[in-house]
Formats: structure tokens, sequence, C-alpha cells
């Protein structure tokens, strides 16, 4: 075996060799067969008793029971039969349909083999042809080759299983415990990915785990900050404990994308897509729901990208992500996906359909589930050039009542937006002039919780503005509209209490794409990103009041901590210079900045919801100066540590500084005797005390002969 090296060493040799590590392409080094390196692999445990099909090796080969068993002149027919259902599916490899048949008679045996190019076309047959009725007598029975084998080790008796003593796991929830209350996030910069305390009082990022290549791909916190969760070529896994980050859970999902945890973090989605073998043919696409806790499959979906393709915000290879939405609140309890002409919701008890059957909508586009009840929204366009208008409707789950439906006229694009606890809904509008030359904005909002569900339609003072961006408060009540034409567009925010929708306030030609409320409401930031080179003002929503700009130049995000505290903006590597992140107060103040290389994510760990009542939490607000006497003590002790470590680093910067002076003057008394041997005895240091003495110099410039005739 080689010598192991540490990632310190390796580091090291290839700083020394000029080598960028965050540049290397990992995917293409092949390591001698046989040698690790002394590096044990991640993946070593992955299904060390169920191999993954591409380590089989007959993972492209199907086996298909309950055929016809017929003579010898009849085998040309049933193989031509067998063939033509088989290649529709998918390639089959040459001389890759065997039919065996008996010696004696030269009967089939009423079984066969297939063998496609890839293990996903005989996935797809597998599903697509196992039960499939050829005739009243024979109905398909399809397996993976794989699986006979498997089949084959099951042993003849039972024997009960071995019970385990129950060992209690870490406490997941332990971060939540901070005495100091901070908060952690993630970071991806190069190889490695780190987690972080956000220490705002002492004004640093207090380390808490650093691995280095720990994903392939990116990283993700699942919903309520309990897990985070990893990418691999083989799967995903899931990592979390109460000191350190321990691996919780694999999910085998060979080539994995995407991944999408469900709101109440019981299930993960995961996604891949695969390159077709014909290449006239749409990549495949396979859907994985995992339960998170025991990593067992509870659905999967098999198909063509054009089957995964309809709404969502974005994928790979033209299929939308995410392709199906949870609804329910936190209980998930339903998922749907959006197809051609209906919406399939499935319940998560059997993870079917429900009622076995998809809710028929003509030309749907959009839908969009309440973030805390089982409604969706969904948006249908205007069909038959205009003679039937386009509709939002709304729908309850599960018994798929249609609850309110607004029709829409002369609609050129429609988008939800839901309030966070379900209260309100915006529906923006985009609508034809009586011209159909231009469009125009107006908003349709949905008082969810009132009685019948009553709808107001409001637009803008200037209603042609063209809308930039639409922010609910969270929490709230209230919304804000950043709108205009001009480089510098115009921002208002709006009430919807009281019955009516009422204008607040107009903030003029400010530098602003993108609005980002805080979690708790009341403070928002009104960001210019991309183009406005990372312009940001704090605003203060219930005074009406500006109270800090700043500027994180070329900012490309920006993310509210969870209790909205503190807030992060950060430069990611589309932008070659000036990567890393800024850790801000809510009200403007830079508290301190970290810049790294290759800087590519930064993501705060989420909190669960506050088991306190609305009650209690009111309580607390009205006694928060009793409360805060406690963190008040906590601070001037801080402040005083940290005046005093101010103090401590002054006095070692002054010593390093005469302790310097004090070298280069004894440096300067050890060479006093060459310097009088360069001054001709002169023994005086002191310019002042020299002798200025005139000196004539008589210089041969040119000598020159010359021949005169006499």
């Amino acid at each position: 075996m080689a010598d192991v090296m540490s990632m310190d060493d390796i580091r090291a040799e290839a700083a020394r060799l000029n080598i960028d590590l965050s540049a290397v392409d990992w995917n293409s080094v092949r390591l001698p067969p046989g040698e690790d390196f002394g590096i044990k692999s991640d993946d070593d445990d992955l299904n060390e008793e169920d191999s993954l099909e591409f380590d089989a090796g007959f993972g492209n080969i199907i086996v298909v029971d309950n055929l016809p068993v017929v003579p010898r002149e009849k085998f040309e027919k049933l193989e031509g039969v067998v063939r033509k259902i088989y290649s529709q599916i998918g390639v089959i490899k040459e001389n890759g349909l065997w039919m065996p048949v008996e010696e004696d008679t030269g009967k089939t045996r009423g079984y066969c083999f297939i063998e496609y190019n890839t293990p996903q076309e005989a996935e797809l047959a597998k599903e697509k042809t196992n039960g499939y009725k050829l005739d009243r007598a024979h109905i398909f029975a399809v397996n993976m080759f794989d699986e006979i084998e498997k089949f084959m080790k099951v042993p003849d008796e039972w024997a009960p299983p071995e019970i385990k003593p129950y060992t209690p796991g870490e406490n997941l929830q332990h971060w939540l415990t901070d005495e100091k209350g901070r908060d952690q996030f993630v970071i991806r910069a190069g190889s490695d990915t780190e987690v972080l305390w956000n220490d705002a009082r002492q004004v640093k990022a207090d380390p808490v785990y650093k691995r280095p290549f720990w994903t392939e791909s990116f990283v993700q916190w699942s919903p309520l900050g309990t897990y985070l969760a990893t990418v691999h070529r083989q799967g995903a896994a899931v990592w979390g404990g109460a000191t350190t980050f321990n691996r919780l859970m694999r999910y085998a999902h060979p080539q994995v994308k995407l991944i999408d945890f469900s709101p109440g973090e019981k299930y993960l989605v995961t996604y891949s897509s695969h390159e077709p073998s014909n290449p006239r043919d749409t990549h495949r696409v396979v859907l994985n729901i995992f339960d998170v806790r025991t990593g067992k499959v509870m659905r999967d979906f098999k198909g063509s990208a054009d089957e995964f393709a309809i709404g969502g915000t974005g994928g790979f290879t033209g299929v939308s992500w995410p392709v199906f939405r949870w609804g329910g609140g936190k209980e998930d309890k339903y998922f749907a996906r959006m197809g051609k002409n209906v919406i399939s919701v499935y319940e998560t008890e059997t993870f079917s359909l429900i009622d076995k059957k998809s809710i028929k909508v003509e030309n749907v586009m959009d839908f969009s589930w309440s973030p805390t009840d089982p409604i969706f929204a969904l948006f249908v366009p205007e069909l038959g050039g205009g003679n039937q208008p386009a509709r939002v409707s709304l729908f309850q789950i599960p018994s798929k009542q249609e609850l309110r439906q607004k029709n829409l006229f002369s609609v050129n694009d429609c988008k939800m937006y839901w309030q966070s606890t379900g209260d309100y809904l915006a529906v923006k509008v985009d609508r034809y002039t009586k011209t159909k030359k231009s469009t125009y904005t107006g908003f349709e909002l949905f008082r969810i919780k009132e009685r019948d569900i009553p709808i107001e339609v409001f637009e803008l003072d200037n209603k042609n503005d063209k809308v930039i961006s639409f922010a609910w408060e969270p929490k709230g009540h209230r919304f804000g509209v950043i709108h205009g034409d001009n480089p510098r567009p115009d921002v208002s925010f709006y009430s919807v209490k009281g019955g009516k929708v009422v204008k607040l306030v107009t903030l003029k030609q400010k530098q602003a794409n993108g609005m980002f409320w805080s979690p708790g409401g009341r403070f928002v930031i009104l960001a210019g990103l991309k183009g406005f080179n990372g312009q940001l003002e704090f605003y203060n929503v219930d005074e009406m009041e500006t109270m800090a700009t700043a500027e994180h130049f070329m900012a490309t995000d920006i993310e509210w901590d969870p209790t909205g505290r503190y807030v992060a903006t950060s430069v990611t590597s589309v932008h070659e210079m000036e990567n890393g992140f800024n850790i801000w107060s809510f009200n403007g103040k830079l508290l301190y900045r970290i810049l790294k290389d290759h800087f590519f994510q930064f993501l705060w760990r989420p909190r669960p919801p506050s088991f306190l009542s609305p009650e209690k939490e009111e309580e607390i607000l009205k006694n928060l100066k009793k409360y805060s006497k406690k963190y008040d003590v906590q601070d001037q002790d801080i402040s005083v540590l940290l005046s005093e470590q101010d103090r401590e680093k002054r006095k070692q910067l002054k010593e390093e500084w005469e302790k310097w002076v004090n070298e280069w003057k004894k440096h300067h008394e050890e060479e006093k005797m060459e310097r009088e041997m360069l001054r001709d005895g002169e023994a005086s240091d002191v310019e002042e005390e020299y002798e200025a003495k005139e000196v004539e110099v008589e210089e041969l410039l040119d000598v020159s002969e010359e021949i005169q005739d006499v």
C-alpha cells in the first residue's frame, strides 16, 4: 500500500507544485486497480447487502414470465410478438432476446430473457409491462434478473430476526440549546464545506465543523434545520448530531442531481436524469421519495423528461423543479404534481392518488399550495382565442371541492403569491390593453380565512408601471411592490388590514430590484443586485424610515437569519473577485466580513417553529425590558471583554514594534565600525557634524594628436 498523506500534506504539495485544487476535475481521477492509498471511501458501506445494479452487471436484463408455451413451428411468431412489445420501450441488444425451449419437445418454457442497452430501459420495461395482458390466459410477470438472484438467497426455513438492544440516539436539536442564542450557517468554498456559529457579539464566526470534499455538488438544510443533506454520485446523505455532524442515513440513487425535503422533514425527494440509448428519445427521469429516518423508498416515479416538464421554476434537461409540491403544512400529508390537463394529488398514508384519480383541469398552467392548509390555487389561461376566459380557482383537499373561482379577461400572464400564514393570496395579473400592443398589471387579493373568501381588486397608481418585485410581510398584513420602468424604480408598501387595500407609502427612485423582508416582519432590505452593484437600504416599515444605507459591491445573494436579528450578503463564484460574505445587524450595521476564494454557498440553518403560544409571545414583548436586563449585563460584560481584548491587541502591537526597533538599533550598532571605514575614519553618524571640504579634482577628458605640415 502507498504511503498515506493527510489533507494538509496534499494541500502543501499542491501549493508547492502551483496546482489549484479547486480547479481539479476529481471525477477524472482514476486510482490503480485495488489501490485506495489508505483513504477509506464514504461509499464503502452503501448497500453492502444489496449491491447496486451497475455493480452486479445484470441490471439491464429482465425476465418475462407467463408467456404462452408454443411448439417449434410457432416459435418465430411468438418471438416476434415479444420483440415488438419490448422494442417499443428501449433498444434490445443484438441477440438480446433469449427464449429457452425444452430439448426433447422443442416447446418454449413459458419465459424469456431480454437484455437492453441500459438499466434504465430495463427498469422502464418492468414498470410498463409487469401485469401486461397478452390474452385472457397470459398475464406477464416481469422481474429484474438481479432480483432472481436475491430471491434465490431467501432461506427455506424462517428464523426470527435478531433483536438488538435499544441505544438512544443523539439529540438532533442540541444546537438550539446554545446558551448565547446563536444561529449556525453553512458555507462552501473551494473543496471545503464548513458549519459555523454566528457569534455577532464577539464580531466573528465561530467554527463548528469543517470537512473537505463533503459533497460533490451542493449542500442543503432540511426545512426545520434538523439535517444537513449532501449530494454524491451514488445518492444523497443526511448529517446531524449533538456535538458534531455524523452521517445519519444514506439514500441510494445513482447520478442524483436534485433533492427536496417535505416541509415537515419526513420525506426526501431525489431526482436523476439519464441519457437515452437512442438519440431521438428524450432523457429518462427517475424520482424516488424516501422516508428520511428509515431510508426506505416509499414511492418511485420513472418516465421520459416530457412527462415531468410542466410547471415549476427550472431544473435539468427540461424537467421543472420541484416536480412534486407539498401541501397540508408541516404534517406532510399530501404532495402533488402537474401533468397535461391534470393535477395529480397523492396522500402519504399509502402514497397513492386520492380517490385513485387525478383532478382534470383543461390546459392548467400552474398551481401553488397554501403554506399552512390543504388548499391549492391553480391558474388556467384563456382558451379559444379569448372566448373562454382565464381563471384562478381554489381547491380543498382531500374533498377536491372548488372553494372559489375568479374569471380573468385579456390575460397575458399570471403569478400567485401566498402569505406565509396562508391568510392571503395575491394574484398578479398582466393584462393586454385594448390595442393588444402592450400590457398593464393589476392584483387580485383573496382573503382565504374570511367567509366566502372575498376578493379585492387593486391597481398601482400608474397601472402601466412594470412590476419588478412583489413580497408579503411574513406573518403580517403588509406587502411591498417595486415598480417602474426607470433605472431607479419606486417602492410602495400596502396594508390589507381592515378589509381593504390601503397604500402606506411610496419611496421614490430607489436603486433596488429586490425586496427581502425580515422573518419577523417590520424590517425590509431594498437591494440593488446585479446591475445595481449591491446597493442596500435597511428600512423600518413600522416607522416609515430608513435606518441605514450601505453597499456590498457585486453582491449576488441576501439571506436573513431565522430570527430576523442578522442578515448575510454574499458574493458567490459567479464573480471572480470579492468572493465571500458580510454579516449585518438588522438595522444595517456591518458586523464582520469574511473573504473566501471560489465561494459557492451560504445558508443559514433554519429553526423549527416556536413552542410558545401567541399569548406568551405577546406577554414577552410587553415585558421585554424585564427579560432583557439579563442580556444587557451579558452584553456589557462582552463589551468590557472586547475592550480588554482590543487593549491587549494594541499592547501586543506596540511591543512588537518596539522589539523590531530595538533589533534594528542593535544591528545598526554592530555595523558602526564598517560605517567608520567607509567614511575614512569619521566616527559620527550625525550628518550635521560633518565638515564640508571643497576638493579640486583634475580630470583628463580627452587626448588627441594632430600632425601638422611644416
